[in-house]
C-alpha cells in the first residue's frame, strides 16, 4: 500500500499543477470532466461515488473472539489475525504456519502503518485547507466525489481518493461507513459476495496514529465482526 502511495505522488504533482491551469482558464464543468478522464467516472469506478452512510457503526469485540488468532509483530505495528491469513506490512510477509510450504494460502491481510501527522508531512498544503491531522484528511477524503467538485482542493481528494482504494471486488455493491471504538475510529469499505469478502479499513487512534487495514477473503470465510477483532489488535510494537 505504501509503495503504490509513493509511486502515484509524482502523478498526483502533475495532476495537480494541471488542475491549477484547468481551474485558471476554466470552470467547475471542465475540471469535473478533466477529473472523470484521470481517474474515472461512477460507472467505471462506483466507490469514487460513495460516501459513508449515516451510520456510526460502535462494534463491542470481545476478548474471546480474538483468542485463536495468531499475533504478528513487524518493525512498526503489530496485529493479530485469524489462523489460515498471510499477512502483509509493505513488502514484508508473515504466515501463520512454520515452514510448512504444502500450505496454501488463499487469504491477504496488507496492513501500513504511519505515525501523528502522516499526511500532513506527505501534503503540507492541505494545512491550508483546514486540514490539522490524520483523521481530517481521512475524512475529507472518504466524502469525496467528482460530481461535487468545484475547486483544486476538491479534486484532490477525489484523486487521493482513487490511489487509497484498494480492490474492492464488485465495487458496486460496496458498503462505505463510519465506526468508532474505544480508542480508535474511522471508516470500513467492505463487499460480502459469493466471488469473496472485501476489507478497505482506514484506522485512527486517539493520538492520531494512522493504519489500513486490507484484507482480501476469497473464501468469504472472514466475517465483519472479525475484521473489527482485528482491529482491536493493531498497535505499536512498544506498547
Amino acid at each position: 500500500m505504501k509503495e503504490k502511495i509513493l509511486q502515484f505522488l509524482s502523478i498526483v504533482i502533475v495532476l495537480i499543477l494541471a488542475l491549477a491551469f484547468v481551474v485558471r482558464f476554466a470552470g467547475p464543468s471542465l475540471l469535473r470532466q478533466y477529473i472523470e478522464a484521470g481517474v474515472g467516472n461512477c460507472v467505471k469506478n462506483p466507490i469514487l461515488c460513495k460516501v459513508p452512510d449515516s451510520n456510526i457503526l460502535k462494534p463491542q469485540v470481545d476478548k474471546n473472539s480474538t483468542a485463536d488468532f495468531i499475533p504478528y509483530k513487524f518493525p512498526k505495528m503489530t496485529i493479530e489475525a485469524p489462523k489460515g491469513f498471510s499477512v502483509v506490512q509493505e513488502m514484508i510477509k508473515k504466515y501463520y504456519y512454520k515452514k510448512d510450504p504444502s500450505k496454501r494460502i488463499l487469504e491477504i491481510i496488507y496492513v501500513l502503518h504511519e505515525e501523528k501527522d502522516f499526511f500532513l508531512q506527505l501534503f503540507p498544503e492541505v494545512r491550508k485547507m483546514g486540514i490539522i491531522n490524520n483523521y481530517d484528511f481521512v475524512n475529507r477524503m472518504m466524502f469525496a466525489k467528482p460530481a461535487e467538485v468545484k475547486n483544486i482542493t476538491d479534486a484532490f481528494f477525489v484523486i487521493i481518493k482513487s490511489i487509497f482504494t484498494p480492490d474492492m471486488g464488485e465495487q458496486k455493491n460496496a458498503v462505505m461507513t463510519r465506526f468508532q471504538m474505544k480508542d480508535r475510529k474511522g471508516y470500513i469499505i467492505y463487499n460480502l459476495s459469493k466471488a469473496g469478502n472485501y476489507f478497505s479499513c482506514d484506522v485512527i487512534t486517539d493520538a492520531d496514529s494512522y493504519y489500513k487495514v486490507y484484507a482480501k477473503d476469497k473464501n468469504g470465510k472472514l466475517s465483519l465482526e472479525e475484521v473489527f477483532a482485528v482491529i482491536s489488535t493493531l498497535s505499536e510494537p512498544d506498547q
